[in-house]
């Protein structure tokens, strides 16, 4: 049989027509090169057309009504038009004003309303079994970055069962995805960064780091930790071997910083002050070479400020004469230490817990973490001296993006239990040990409001 080419059925009218319809096509594709500029694009149209905004009409306490034409907005990467039906509201409309008939009904005249009565119960019950039904929500991929506080290959490898353990737990909690990718970032910020541009769903992130973010992202667990068996304000109790902190004690909600003096020359006569109960003068601190993190870092540099702030007539670390910032992590910085390239490191309160072992061992091996030997030849306890302790800092968040796809009640709570059930088991603390997390609670942006006091005072 011979089938004939439709397009020379067309009119040169209907030719000019759709040659109009996709010059338009071209036009949208040429302004909507993403999701967003799309949804952007689509509202301007809708505009044109009539379409009003939802949550305008509902801001301004208008109610809808038959007929209107609205949209609303999802994420700015979804969009839905609606056009208000009016066959219910006439149908409501009639019965209303439809008077009672002057002779009663006839037999035949029930007997057909019983029967559409009975055909409309049907679909109500059809809608009720699907629901009842519902598929898994599928997605095709979540991203999870964890902040460089760890060397990266250690964060990498101890982590590596986590994508598989994920897809399951949220599985139950009724998302499939196909791909769980975890990263780490160059840096605190650069992670912080990638999750207010919805590249990074999920972010692994202390809570200076999440209050210089929070405006792009949301916290919705708060990790809990061992605290140590040393808890001490004064410095020297945390020094020599004798006072090797383990982490033993009872969970707890909050992490110290600590400002260490490290083995060089210098560092020594620091330590040594400390030790024999002096008080270090701002010119003592002064001289020192610092080793700090990023800004946005809590133990890394807004914590230590704070105590640069309380201790010496509001100084800070930017007032010091020779800073060292580190982009790498505090793996980097204890290298430095090691190496008597810098007086002074800050870092979290088990840090010395974390690099024990590495410390002592040739540089040509590595512990069993994977973090390199530094070839010192006495125990990290009696070379890293406390010099200064800071208040307590609230601990590390899991935040997410508010660009991201899960950004909804819904699945936000289901990744709430997800990671609460997964750190629930043993595998799953095995995983998070390797940032000292034993447990998470769930968080609100409210309880991070201390952190963004204390970077806000650190800025100032």
């Amino acid at each position: 049989m011979e089938r004939r080419n439709a397009w020379l059925s067309y009119t040169e009218a209907e030719e000019k027509e759709l040659e109009q319809v996709a010059k338009a096509y071209r036009n949208f594709l040429n302004v909507g090169k993403t999701e967003r500029e799309c949804v952007t694009q689509i509202i301007r149209e809708a505009r044109a057309a009539g379409y009003e905004s939802l949550e305008e009409k509902t801001a301004k306490g208008e109610k809808l009504k038959a007929g209107d034409k609205v949209y609303t907005v999802g994420m700015k990467k979804i969009i839905a038009l609606l056009l208000v039906a009016v066959m219910a509201i006439g149908f409501c409309a009639c019965a209303a004003k439809t008077e009672p008939p002057a002779e009663p009904a006839t037999t035949e005249t029930t007997t057909t309303e019983a029967t559409e009565t009975t055909e409309t119960t049907e679909p109500a019950a059809e809608e009720t079994t699907t629901e009842e039904t519902t598929e898994n929500q599928h997605f095709d991929k979540l991203t999870l970055e964890f902040v460089p506080s760890k060397d990266a290959d250690v964060i990498i490898t101890g982590t590596k069962n986590l994508p598989e353990l994920v897809k399951a737990e949220m599985s139950k909690l009724g998302y499939d995805i196909d791909e769980v990718d975890i990263t780490v970032g160059t840096s605190y910020d650069a992670t912080g960064e990638a999750m207010a541009a919805g590249s990074i769903d999920l972010g692994w992130l202390p809570g200076g780091t999440y209050a210089l973010y929070s405006d792009d992202v949301d916290v919705i667990l708060t990790a809990t930790r061992n605290g140590l068996s040393n808890d001490s304000t004064n410095p020297a109790d945390w020094n020599g071997e004798a006072n090797a902190t383990k982490k033993d004690g009872p969970q707890v909600t909050y992490y110290r910083s600590l400002i260490y003096a490290t083995p060089s020359a210098y560092g020594q006569e620091l330590a040594a002050k400390v030790n024999a109960g002096e008080k270090l003068t701002w010119e003592d601190l002064d001289k020192a070479t610092w080793a700090v993190q990023k800004t946005s870092s809590s133990a890394g540099y807004i914590y230590p400020s704070m105590w640069l702030m309380a201790n010496y007539d509001g100084k800070k670390i930017s007032d010091l004469s020779n800073v060292m910032p580190i982009d790498s992590g505090y793996g980097t910085a204890f290298s430095y230490a090691a190496a008597e390239s810098v007086d002074i490191i800050v870092c979290y309160a088990d840090g010395r817990n974390d690099y024990e072992a590495s410390w002592t061992l040739p540089t040509d091996q590595q512990d069993e973490t994977g973090k390199q030997g530094m070839g010192r030849s006495d125990s990290i306890w009696n070379e890293m001296n406390v010099i200064g302790v800071t208040e307590g800092i609230y601990n590390d968040t899991v935040a997410i993006s508010k660009e991201s796809q899960y950004y909804t009640p819904e699945i936000v709570a289901a990744l709430q239990e997800c990671f609460i059930n997964i750190i629930g088991t043993d595998e799953g603390k095995a995983i998070f040990d390797v940032y000292s997390h034993t447990g998470y609670a769930k968080a609100t942006d409210a309880d991070y409001d201390g952190a963004r006091a204390a970077l806000q005072a650190v800025a100032e």
